[in-house]
């Protein structure tokens, strides 16, 4: 997608024009035919007495002695640069034992390839017919173990396809980048078979890249009217997509309190995105809702946030974003499974409209809530969104995701999202579909407990009461889904990064996108 109006600045010419949205993947496919002159990543293994040498020296022809000279070892993603006697060059990367870390090996190789074309070094004597007018390192070719499957295939391909993942809003031109990969299937084995897993990690991919594209974004350009367009724009090339977006007036008319009171201490109005995925033939069956908290940036509102790490606050919409990329990528799969995504939108700011402590909210189907901590607002807008689908889409699974509450950070750490669940199918389904996508995700109690806190004194229900906040928080969002079978996922830990990790790059992680489109197609089986 190129870029428009609705990817550029939202409100003055000063503003900086964001890069391409969605950013371009590496395109990855898998093949039987090793290919001289492109260049090459061969993983190196955990032998009986060390690092296998011989079988990594292999592929080139080279003695082992070489590789041990360059101190190469099976440590994963442990990447080195090995010199090749035709002035070319190859990788080898650690593969450890090759068990559960894909996607770790296939990120080390996409940051090697980019760190190589930093170094601006053209290819010269490569072949027109394999490399065309690519540089050095724009194609890479992996050679796949005997024993590769789906599941390792899959991980590999999302670890070169999100490894370096960068979003960058600059003067300078765009760095130069892997464009494609090729996986190299060992001799017998039928590309065909694998070929198939390759291309739906990759959509995956794409469901995690975008997810990070959004959450990226600056807030002086994403504002929510900027976020509903942003959707409304990516979803329109869809068939059986239709995206609507409610105002702020709609709003009002409909009773949507949660949003319109967290938004309304900003000069930019809230909005509720709403996505509809409709398969072709497709007239019954499960009815999935996914719901994601929209704030574009969130100061705390009078419950102000202390300064240091505010900034993170433009991810406070990564739980919308998951939903709305996840959508995406299911209507482009074809998923035979109606799903439907909502994500209410606001700005959570300090002026003289802002609400308060102690105000009461009238929620869309008319439940009240007590307000105890602005700075809690996340709760509030998908308390009406919740609602909303309950009473006007009739779902048979609602899953909500949320930068929710610090407390699960606390609990879970910075990698594992938070899972809460009313079913037990539900709550199954999402922890095994987290699995196979390689997002982790821990049960945790919707503790009977702490169900009065939520109950209110001044309103039907309370905000913020004191305990464990995490469980509270969703003890809250518990009773705007009625008897509807309901998850909530908690991603303030794994929602952003500090550093690299897997596939991970600091930033915002799109993370539970991925786990949302399996999700889809294990329903739709």
């Amino acid at each position: 997608m190129s870029d428009s109006s609705v990817f550029g600045s939202s409100r003055t010419p000063e503003h900086a024009v964001l890069p391409v949205i969605p950013t371009a993947l590496v395109e990855v496919d898998v093949v039987s035919r090793w290919r001289d002159g492109v260049p090459a990543a061969v993983p190196v293994f955990d032998g009986a007495s060390g690092p296998d040498l011989a079988a990594a020296a292999e592929p080139w022809g080279v003695d082992p002695s070489l590789l041990e000279a360059l101190g190469v070892t099976a440590t994963v993603g442990d990447v080195r640069t090995v010199p090749l006697p035709d002035g070319r060059f190859g990788w080898v990367v650690g593969a450890g034992s090759g068990v559960g870390r894909w996607r770790s090996i296939g990120a080390s190789i996409a940051r090697a390839a980019r760190a190589r074309l930093g170094e601006g070094i053209a290819d010269e004597d490569a072949d027109p017919a394999d490399l065309g007018d690519a540089a050095e390192a724009e194609y890479v070719q992996v050679r796949l173990p005997a024993d590769a499957d789906a599941e390792l295939v899959s991980a590999l391909t999302l670890g070169l396809s999100l490894g370096d993942y960068r979003f960058r809003v600059s003067a300078e031109p765009a760095a130069p980048r892997m464009r494609k990969a090729l996986l190299v299937v060992p001799d017998g084995v039928d590309p065909a078979e694998l070929r198939a897993a390759a291309a739906r990690a990759h959509e995956w991919a794409a469901a995690t890249s975008l997810a990070r594209d959004l959450a990226n974004a600056p807030s002086n350009v994403k504002n929510p009217v900027w976020l509903a367009g942003a959707g409304t724009e990516l979803a329109g090339p869809l068939p059986g997509v239709t995206a609507t977006v409610r105002d702020e007036k709609w709003l009002a008319d409909k009773g949507f309190g949660g949003v319109l009171a967290v938004g309304g201490g900003s000069v930019s109005p809230p909005r509720l995105l709403e996505l509809t995925w409709r398969p072709e033939g497709v007239k019954s069956g499960p009815h999935l809702v996914l719901v994601g908290k929209g704030i574009t940036f969130d100061t705390g509102g009078i419950s102000i946030k202390p300064a240091d790490g505010m900034h993170l606050m433009r991810t406070d919409m990564a739980g919308g974003g998951a939903v709305l990329s996840a959508l995406l990528s299911i209507a482009r799969l074809r998923l035979p499974v109606r799903v439907t995504a909502l994500v209410p939108s606001a700005e959570n700011h300090v002026s003289g409209s802002s609400y308060r402590p102690g105000d009461v909210v009238r929620h869309y189907g008319g439940k009240t809530t007590e307000v105890a901590n602005t700075d809690a607002e996340g709760r509030m807008v998908l308390a009406d969104a919740l609602a909303y689908a309950v009473q006007r889409h009739e779902p048979d699974f609602i899953v909500d995701v949320a930068t929710l509450t610090g407390a699960m950070k606390v609990a879970l750490g910075l990698r594992t999202g938070g899972l809460f669940a009313t079913d037990e199918k539900l709550e199954r389904a999402l922890r095994e579909a987290g699995e196979r996508v390689g997002e982790s995700w821990w049960r945790m109690p919707l503790l009977e407990d702490h169900a009065a806190d939520v109950q209110g004194e001044l309103a039907d229900v309370r905000q913020a009461p004191q305990g464990p906040g995490g469980i509270t928080a969703a003890l809250f969002l518990r009773e705007f889904v009625g008897a509807v079978p309901w998850a909530h996922l908690d991603i303030a830990g794994p929602g952003r990064a500090d550093k690299a990790y897997d596939d991970v790059v600091p930033g915002a992680t799109g993370f539970a996108a991925r786990t949302l489109v399996e999700l889809a197609a294990s329903l739709a089986e």
